[in-house]
């Protein structure tokens, strides 16, 4: 007679495996936004426009939205732990490429390798949930997510300072070596979690190729837009390639039998809202986050500071703070009082700070507390819709999901950076480095009057997620 053994279950997973877990997070966080309060002293060290410096920065979130998916989707089918660990081997030679990088091109190579780090996140899912029960889960999918934010603006903080004191090298050097440490703990703590699908699951080559170049096309549509009188035909032709695309990927994907990212599950409610919400939110945050060390660093006659990176960072430091303490209370409070609450919540405090911005930039207080709400709000928000999403969905659709969240981030952070080099690029006059005061008034009243109506789209954002 034969009998028919029940499955293993994984070992426990004790605190020091999620410990090292969040440890990965926060330097990873740290790594990939050093660039951001740096990119005045890269402009001057690279010879940089607004535009040119705003595509920099978003050049490893565009590799970190063309990996996500397959990230999840890769750990959901072979294993979290198993798939992390190799992604951030893959993104500590881009730390290290971005460290000895002497001139743009290798740094924009190192970026590009870092952007892997953004898949870090839906794989630390996967293995929580592989690991955890239901409760301690979400707290901890909160505390990883928070400390990944966190991690950013550590990340934003320290750049200035090692950037003056040493050298721009060290700023991603220091990071990286944190980023592989940890991920050594992580593959020495963290039990080896089991495969959710077949292994014999083809991957969707098709799909990323046609999301890369719909990614690719946008970035450099929004790049050139401030240009658009001088160059109307190239555009033009830009616009039409990106509908191309765009149609074409579609369309792959909703044939292909194993799609990279899944629109059967994005067409339900509560995850085209979750992922509407986290985009405009995103929006709203990299328009700040890009132009308030711009304004720091402006030395206009009547608006500007004149500060340097390190001071720069200082002022950044109550933002890093709020960020890091917000993802925790982001998990704790959509377990407690929903995801509605909880976002509806970030999201009028995004818009307000936004508008205070826009309203009273001449004290830097007042930047700094604006600032600190826009990080509190973010992250408040992405952790809720994160969490929620995360533990919504089945085991298996974990990375999936998750990464229909990452990507929805990537692509709010790339639109709202782009939108404010933009705007700072066609404000400041030929032959002068001094971008007009309009523009930064300009760009916190428009992402906070996209944000405000995300508002309306609080409602249950993840309920009924599960089929």
């Amino acid at each position: 007679m034969t009998t028919t053994q029940a499955p293993t279950a994984p070992p426990p997973t004790g605190r020091a495996a999620v410990g090292a877990l969040g440890l990965l997070a926060l330097s990873a966080g740290a790594l990939e936004s050093v660039v951001a309060p740096t990119l005045p002293l890269l402009e001057r060290e690279l010879g940089l426009n607004p535009s040119g410096s705003a595509l920099l920065g978003i050049v490893l979130l565009v590799t970190g939205a063309l990996v996500t998916p397959l990230a999840g989707s890769f750990g959901d089918r072979y294993g979290g732990r198993t798939v992390l660990v190799r992604l951030m081997a893959v993104v500590t030679v881009g730390g290290t490429v971005s460290a000895l990088a002497p001139n743009l091109p290798l740094l924009l190579l190192g970026q590009v390798l870092q952007g892997a780090m953004v898949g870090a996140l839906p794989l630390s899912f996967v293995v929580v949930r592989a690991h955890l029960p239901a409760g301690r889960a979400k707290v901890a999918i909160g505390t990883v997510g928070g400390l990944f934010v966190g991690g950013g603006m550590a990340g934003m903080l320290a750049a200035g300072p090692v950037a003056e004191s040493l050298s721009r090298h060290w700023m991603f050097a220091l990071p990286t070596v944190a980023v592989a440490g940890s991920t050594l703990l992580v593959r020495r703590l963290m039990p080896a979690d089991p495969p959710g699908r077949p292994r014999g699951t083809r991957t969707d080559w098709p799909g990323l190729l046609l999301l890369s170049g719909t990614l690719v096309t946008l970035v450099l549509a929004l790049a050139l837009a401030p240009e658009a009188g001088a160059h109307p035909v190239v555009l033009g032709a830009l616009l039409v390639l990106l509908g191309a695309l765009g149609t074409a990927w579609v369309a792959v994907e909703r044939r292909a039998p194993d799609p990279m990212i899944d629109l059967r599950l994005l067409a339900r409610p509560a995850i085209w809202r979750a992922c509407v919400l986290t985009f405009v939110i995103c929006l709203g945050t990299s328009t700040a986050v890009f132009l308030v060390p711009q304004l720091l660093d402006e030395r206009g006659a009547a608006h500007g500071f004149g500060l340097g990176a390190a001071a720069i960072g200082l002022v950044l430091l109550p933002g890093a703070v709020a960020a890091t303490v917000a993802g925790p209370l982001g998990g704790l409070g959509e377990r407690r009082f929903g995801p509605r609450a909880v976002v509806a919540a970030g999201v009028v405090t995004m818009t307000l700070s936004l508008l205070f911005l826009a309203a009273a930039h001449s004290e830097i207080w007042q930047v700094a507390a604006g600032k600190t709400l826009v990080a509190l709000a973010n992250g408040l928000c992405v952790t809720a819709l994160m969490t929620s999403t995360a533990t919504a969905v089945a085991a298996g659709e974990t990375g999936v999901a998750t990464s229909l969240i990452l990507v929805s981030r990537v692509l709010g952070y790339v639109v709202g950076a782009q939108l404010a080099g933009a705007l700072l690029t066609a404000a400041t006059p030929s032959g002068s480095t001094v971008a007009a005061e309009s523009a930064y008034v300009t760009g916190f009243v428009l992402a906070g009057l996209l944000t405000l109506p995300a508002l309306f789209l609080t409602r249950t954002p993840t309920k009924g997620v599960t089929p």
